[in-house]
């Protein structure tokens, strides 16, 4: 069956009985259920939760394969050709646009959805309009992950394999390359995908997951494969080669700083004080994103012209997020002068900031049964925020290096965390587009400062400009 229009075709075992990946002769006589997918054609085992890489006797599974690919490469080609005819016909090429008198290829090439990965592919798109991160990457020398008897046929990994047969940071690369080359067709990250799989057990299957906890996950092990050998060269040093990353970088989160915290990377101090005696508590905790709530007082209002009271604003997160805050009585602090819990006030300062700034609106929470959405419009700028006043030490903070100009934002479409669908709109020299999976397209900054953002990506201004403030 087809779920989102995606191929992804679905095997009972009273046709297809996968015999091999169980040991035992109990286990081999037990039916399972199978997924195909027809982007790489690999087949997952729900029953088992594997990668299943064996076949039957008769090869059945082989040869559903290599029908869904005859399938596949039949469609893509009849779609090349009426794609082709169309261009050639048409006296107005949809790829050019007039910028500035002169003519311009749009050159943004979209992400396939493998089956409500949305999540992923709005995540990637903002990531890849990161300039110092993705070039980062992008820069990387290539690793062969299949080489000898395998070069050049596809691999089909099991969690039996190890963690050591499959690179994050070498499908991050490809699937960055693979960005902003101009092609007229979408690009397909199953490989990276499978990694994913392979490495985030959270992400397996094809449910809709959440775009912020993607992010997360995909960063921290980012991080930490980065730390580890590249070809022989430690990645650390890689990156203390690049100037403009290493310096005056001190936020180091599980080890060694990598590009991850390079970029991302913040320092916050939480300041707990015990309303009994008076015990002040003082720690720093690095962060790659910050989660803020949306005050409950605006938490009806849903929409940008809505009238019934003053309008939610980024600065409005970000003052309650840093502002003081009574603990209630689920959270009584421990304090070791008193001996004892006590209620306490907590207060957040940032020691340091990013040079990106990804700033998460927490728009999913739980009641008593349900993970609701919170539909408020947020307003937020598409330049100048001005950070300087959330600092610990604004005094020591230069006028140009606390303000923050939009790269890209994540937007949730739907009513719940488990449903509804993503998308990302992101500036590239200078141009807006709104990435939808495949679909990629220019807008403009009126339609994105009207988006609902759920995650926002800030990156530091380097030049002095006339802009204003938040």
């Amino acid at each position: 069956r087809y779920v989102n229009g995606h191929a992804k075709k679905h095997y009972e075992d009273a046709q297809i009985p996968i015999t091999n990946h169980k040991k035992t002769e109990k286990q081999e006589k037990v039916q399972h259920t199978v997924c195909m997918d027809c982007s790489s054609y690999s087949t997952y085992c729900y029953r088992c939760d594997d990668f299943v890489v064996n076949d039957t006797k008769l090869g059945l599974v082989q040869k559903v394969r290599e029908h869904l690919q005859n399938l596949e490469n039949s469609a893509f080609t009849s779609d090349r050709h009426r794609k082709r005819k169309l261009l050639e016909n048409s006296s107005l090429n949809s790829k050019l646009l007039k910028v500035n008198g002169s003519t311009a290829a749009l050159c943004a090439t979209g992400l396939r959805n493998l089956g409500n990965t949305c999540f992923m592919n709005a995540i990637l798109q903002s990531l890849s309009n990161i300039q110092q991160f993705c070039c980062y990457f992008k820069e990387l020398p290539a690793v062969e992950l299949r080489n000898g008897k395998t070069a050049g046929r596809r691999t089909y990994h099991t969690r039996s394999q190890g963690d050591n047969n499959v690179s994050l940071v070498e499908e991050f690369r490809k699937t960055l390359c693979a960005l902003w080359q101009g092609s007229q067709t979408a690009f397909s990250p199953e490989s990276l995908f499978y990694v994913v799989w392979k490495i985030m057990p959270n992400f397996r299957g094809y449910q809709q997951q959440d775009a912020h906890e993607f992010m997360r996950y995909l960063l921290d092990h980012l991080h930490l494969e980065l730390q580890g050998g590249f070809n022989g060269v430690s990645r650390s040093v890689i990156l203390q080669e690049n100037s403009s990353l290493s310096a005056s970088n001190k936020c180091c989160i599980n080890g060694a700083s990598t590009v991850v915290t390079a970029i991302f990377g913040g320092i916050l101090q939480n300041e707990v004080n015990c309303l009994i005696c008076g015990t002040e508590s003082r720690k720093f905790d690095p962060f790659l994103d910050l989660s803020l709530d949306i005050p409950s007082q605006f938490r009806n209002k849903r929409t940008k012209n809505q009238e019934n009271g003053p309008m939610c604003t980024l600065r409005d997160c970000l003052r309650s997020f840093t502002d003081l805050e009574e603990l209630d009585e689920t959270e009584l602090y421990m304090c070791h002068k008193c001996k004892k819990k006590q209620k306490s006030t907590k207060k957040f300062w940032i020691q340091k900031l990013p040079k990106v700034l990804c700033l998460h609106l927490k728009r999913f929470h739980w009641t008593a049964y349900l993970r609701n959405k919170v539909d408020t419009y947020v307003e937020f700028p598409l330049r100048g925020l001005d950070m300087k006043c959330y600092l610990l030490e604004p005094e020591n903070s230069g006028p140009e290096s606390c303000l923050y100009d939009l790269a890209a934002v994540v937007v949730h479409h739907g009513s719940g965390v488990g449903s509804g669908h993503y998308t990302a709109y992101a500036a590239h020299e200078g141009r807006w587009f709104h990435f939808n999976d495949s679909t990629v397209t220019l807008t403009d900054e009126e339609t994105v400062v009207k988006a609902k953002a759920y995650i926002l990506f800030y990156v530091e201004r380097q030049a002095k400009s006339g802009s204003d403030k938040l």
